[in-house]
């Protein structure tokens, strides 16, 4: 899209929002974008690099103590073969929610760069440049997260806008004398908070999630533009993208579910406008907890996010191992649960996150929750949400059994999307029970999903990866094999899939292709070994992995996949 384009856009969906007001706040802005502008290097300006990174999520200081930390372990990143970091919360925060409480949108947490509590702005930028350019000079993008739907109530904004309701603050957020507004709109915390209204003196003030994260007013134009300017402020470190957290959230309408309205889709266009006219090329990415049909309204048209996460795929990849059968996957990518994405947008999956199993009925049907639950809650204290999740590493799901991880790994890894791979479970990291309970001391909120995040011990893990025969050296061995492969072929990231029927319910078979790229991808779900009527001329997959034959059939093991070059 041309910049003139965006301009236009961002103008069209200004004026959308507030009907022709403002426009002197406007019209400073896009100064303030033509200043920027003029100074940032446009020649990394590929639009559609997503397509083609593996993702590696992380927070940092549990990752490995701060940035320092993290740059050394930047070979370490390339040797597994990721390319593009995601940085969780890395905002200056209390950190009562990981970091999604944000305090200030252009400041980095002083502990992720070792700095005093008097360090200045320009020594916090030095140094997350200085980590930028080491990660750019190694081929590994760099997005991170912020939260576009509340802030901390900690946040200046916030406090100032508690102070009385005159205050030129007061309508950042959404302040009530009741809590009869917005009845409508679900709890998205269950269990966790009684309300969407927390009061405070006189009045109450609004929030989807925790009571410390106030939801801003977009109804408020200098919420809108000065959002922005935090994305800008950003974009000029030389960050390649942002994870949008929460957007379904942004607008809200009274006798609405304030979800995925109108208008919040018009305060995405705004962002993507934004970026789009500054630097091209920079990913959005869409976090919307939703239904494929409502997450598809986010990348559809090419002018709002690039891409956006496919929530319903992951329990469904757990639903197929555990019932040993190809339906679930079938189901759930199938045009009748997931349409049609235009060629420029694009899927991001994974298996797990630093979140729950999520099991949100918004996307799950009951049987399928109870299911998935039965199957994979292994501990009752795993609970999240009232059964609605499951708070567990990768490797306590499935009782750290080897071949059902690098199962889910090559099911995740070879369907259409960006696959996102989260820290720790390259080499089977289990639930960390000692920092769960550390945060629940720290925020006084029994929240499950601190099981999943936690400290990497990294003296453990290389004694551990040294060690052939180990559990966590074969799983680091066989995702690393998955990952570096699946660099070689764009089908992956790009191309189009092609179910293959057979008669055996256990067997995932598709067909990946791109341009002159032809790859048989086979999964055999069950316990027992299977042969199918497909031939093929090699003897060696490009795994690795020696192919059988007998009789003009296939022989696939049971609990295993093959990765085959059809174009050789």
């Amino acid at each position: 899209m041309s910049e003139n384009n965006a301009l236009k856009r961002l103008q069209n969906a200004f004026n959308e929002l507030y009907l022709g007001e403002a426009e002197s706040l406007l019209n400073a802005f896009i100064n303030q974008l033509e200043q920027l502008k003029s100074k940032l290097d446009p020649k990394d300006a590929s639009s559609d690099w997503y397509k083609d990174v593996t993702v590696y999520s992380l927070y940092v200081d549990l990752f490995n103590k701060d940035f320092s930390g993290l740059t050394e372990k930047m070979d370490y990143l390339k040797d597994l073969g990721v390319s593009c970091l995601w940085l969780l919360p890395i905002l200056d925060s209390p950190m009562k929610d990981a970091g999604f409480d944000i305090k200030d949108y252009k400041r980095i947490r002083k502990d992720l760069f070792r700095l005093p509590d008097t360090a200045s702005p320009e020594e916090e930028k030095v140094l997350f440049k200085r980590f930028l350019d080491e990660a750019h000079n190694k081929g590994l993008r760099v997005i991170f997260d912020i939260a576009l739907n509340h802030s901390s109530m900690d946040h200046p904004w916030f406090q100032e806008s508690r102070k009385s309701e005159d205050n030129p603050y007061r309508d950042y957020y959404i302040w009530n004398k009741d809590t009869e507004k917005y009845k409508e709109a679900r709890l998205l915390f269950k269990g966790m908070c009684p309300s969407n209204w927390e009061k405070d003196g006189d009045s109450y003030f609004f929030h989807r999630f925790f009571e410390f994260q106030p939801d801003l007013n977009y109804k408020n134009p200098k919420v809108l533009l000065s959002m922005s300017e935090n994305l800008l402020f950003w974009l000029e470190q030389g960050v390649d993208g942002f994870r949008a957290d929460a957007i379904p959230y942004i607008w809200k309408e009274d006798g609405t579910s304030c979800e995925n309205l109108p208008k919040t889709h018009t305060v995405v266009k705004f962002f993507r406008a934004v970026l789009d006219y500054v630097k091209p090329g920079t990913l959005m990415l869409a976090e919307a907890c939703q239904k494929p049909f409502d997450v598809v309204e986010y990348i559809k048209t090419g002018d709002e996010c690039h891409a956006a996460y496919h929530f319903p795929v992951m329990p469904q990849m757990f639903k197929a191992i555990a019932k040993e059968s190809a339906e679930p996957v079938l189901n759930v990518l199938s045009p009748k649960v997931t349409p049609y994405i235009p060629d420029e947008a694009q899927w991001f999956t994974f298996l797990r996150c630093h979140d729950e199993l999520s099991l949100e009925l918004v996307y799950v049907n009951e049987e399928d929750r109870a299911y998935i639950h039965e199957n994979y809650c292994h501990q009752p204290e795993w609970d999240f949400r009232l059964g609605e999740g499951i708070s567990a590493r990768l490797s306590e799901l499935f009782k750290f059994d080897i071949e059902k991880i690098s199962l889910a790994y090559s099911l995740m890894l070879s369907l259409p999307g960006t696959p996102v791979i989260y820290y720790g479970d390259e080499f089977g990291k289990a639930n960390d029970d000692a920092y769960y309970h550390e945060m629940i001391k720290m925020t006084g909120k029994n929240d499950t999903r601190f099981f999943v995040r936690g400290k990497i011990d990294w003296k453990e893990v290389e004694t551990q990866l040294a060690d052939e025969n180990s559990f966590n050296a074969q799983v680091f061995k066989r995702l690393k094999n998955l990952i570096n492969t699946r660099k070689k072929f764009a089908a992956f990231g790009r191309g189009s899939i092609e179910w293959i029927n057979n008669s055996n319910e256990s067997i995932l078979a598709f067909k990946r292709k791109y341009q002159n790229e032809e790859l048989l991808i086979l999964h055999n779900l069950g316990k027992e070994e299977v042969s199918i009527d497909i031939t093929t001329a090699a003897t060696e997959d490009l795994l690795g992995q020696k192919i059988s034959s007998k009789n003009n059939k296939l022989i696939i093991p049971k609990g295993s996949y093959y990765w085959i070059n059809c174009a050789v």
